[in-house]
């Protein structure tokens, strides 16, 4: 019997020891944040999908059933299958505790690591609805003034748009062709930036591997009318454009980040679609992946790059950033401010952590034993993924509550324990964490 190491040169047997080494590692930290779950945690839930999802959204409604100890939140999601497999656009329920339910009166359930109460059972995750789609979904997100119409940003370039409303709960097994109901034409590669405008319906941007920001305004479309051209398309990116983010509150603003490093900030009422209204040269030491407005302040938005690196910048003079939070060990692919709370964002990275940052406390001094476990402004470090994380989402109708999706194929909805970021609250003993 012969030896499968044999035909494998030393590069690759190294490779092979490396990756070995690497998921024994990953297995050990998994097991120690299982242990010390129920004291970090009000709510973990866990789902794992038979596919990973790249995208997760929460919206903006919430089913309160009469005489239950639940509410049903909505989801969106999509799948990146592998070979032949078909994706589809997914919208779950999500059955949550009720908020004037104590979260130390629900149950840790240790053998599925979930903490939500009363065994578990009534926190779950189930897909509602799954409409087909060409190839993996790279982003999803619905138009925050008609929640039915969700744009989709395909393999192929091209952006879909669907109105779910016009689609069976579960698609014809016999048909399975992907029939959105509009195509958003003008890109010629893949890309992940997507956003639409929150101020003013329709306003939807997208940002791709082809350097290009294209622009439509779905509330033109007619009837019968299949395809959108861009009203405009933005070009200030010499190379891929990452992501880009509409303005909280003004109507005219966007962002743009890339792999050129650059941070542009748009106005579309200006002249030339060529140059930006602000362009920072070397925002991050390595391409950027995210930005995302805050949606109370005027000013202040963030990005997060290769760099491992969450920047904070300050519209009025954007020459240098306000803060660096630094603890990701990878690449941070995803940056998004908590709806409420002014101070608080998250991050989440190739490192399989989503970090949440309270920049209140930037600069609090800390005890030596304090600093080991990172900066003063590091609220907390979600580690329940197995692999790099692809989105995240805050809630806002629960607004402790985050969604991480993974490529391990897990989808997890928690609210870190309300001790760690209320001071009036005693905190848990260290001696009873690992």
């Amino acid at each position: 019997m012969t030896n499968e190491h044999e035909d494998m040169s030393p590069e690759e047997l190294l490779e092979q020891e490396r990756i070995a080494a690497e998921e024994k590692v990953i297995n050990e930290e998994y097991k120690i944040w299982k242990k010390n779950s129920p004291f970090l945690y009000d709510l973990i839930v866990t789902h794992a999908l038979e596919w990973p999802t790249l995208t997760t959204q929460w919206f903006p409604d919430v089913e309160v059933p009469e005489g239950k100890d639940y509410v049903v939140h909505r989801l969106l999601i999509g799948t990146h299958t592998s070979d032949n497999d078909q994706n589809y656009l997914q919208i779950a329920t999500v059955q949550l505790p009720r908020a004037d339910i104590a979260a130390d009166s629900r149950v840790y359930d240790e053998d599925r690591g979930e903490l939500g109460g009363y065994g578990g059972a009534n926190c779950k995750i189930t897909i509602q609805q799954r409409i087909p789609h060409d190839g993996e979904i790279n982003r999803a997100r619905y138009m925050p003034q008609k929640i039915d119409v969700i744009a989709t940003k395909s393999v192929s370039g091209e952006v879909f748009l669907f109105d779910r409303t016009k689609f069976p709960l579960q698609p014809n097994p016999n048909n399975l062709a992907c029939t959105p109901t509009l195509r958003l034409r003008g890109h010629t590669a893949e890309g992940y930036g997507l956003s639409w405008s929150p101020v003013k319906a329709g306003q939807l941007l997208s940002g791709a591997e082809d350097t290009l920001i294209c622009h439509w305004d779905v509330q033109q479309v007619t009837k019968d009318q299949g395809a959108l051209d861009p009203f405009r398309v933005y070009r200030g990116h010499a190379t891929v454009v990452s992501d880009v983010a509409w303005h909280k509150r003004h109507e005219n603003i966007f962002a743009s980040v890339g792999d050129d490093r650059r941070l542009l900030v748009w106005d579309t009422r200006s002249e030339s679609a060529d140059k930006a209204t602000h362009t920072v040269e070397g925002a991050h030491a390595a391409e950027i992946n995210c930005v995302d407005f805050h949606p109370l302040s005027e000013y202040l938005l963030a990005t997060g790059g290769n760099d491992r690196t969450v920047a904070l910048w300050d519209q009025r003079n954007l020459r240098h950033p306000v803060a660096t939070l630094d603890a990701h060990t990878d690449d941070v692919v995803q940056v998004a401010w908590h709806p409420t709370v002014g101070s608080v964002l998250a991050s989440a990275g190739s490192d399989r952590r989503v970090m949440v940052w309270d920049t209140a406390r930037l600069g609090d001094e800390q005890t030596p034993e304090d600093a080991e476990d990172g900066p003063p402004e590091l609220l907390f470090v979600h580690g329940g993924h197995t692999n790099k994380v692809a989105d995240l989402a805050w809630n806002a109708n629960a607004p402790w509550v985050l969604a991480s999706a993974a490529e391990d194929n897990i989808v997890q909805v928690w609210e870190m324990a309300r001790n760690l970021y209320d001071d009036k609250i005693e905190d848990v003993p260290a001696a009873v964490l690992e």
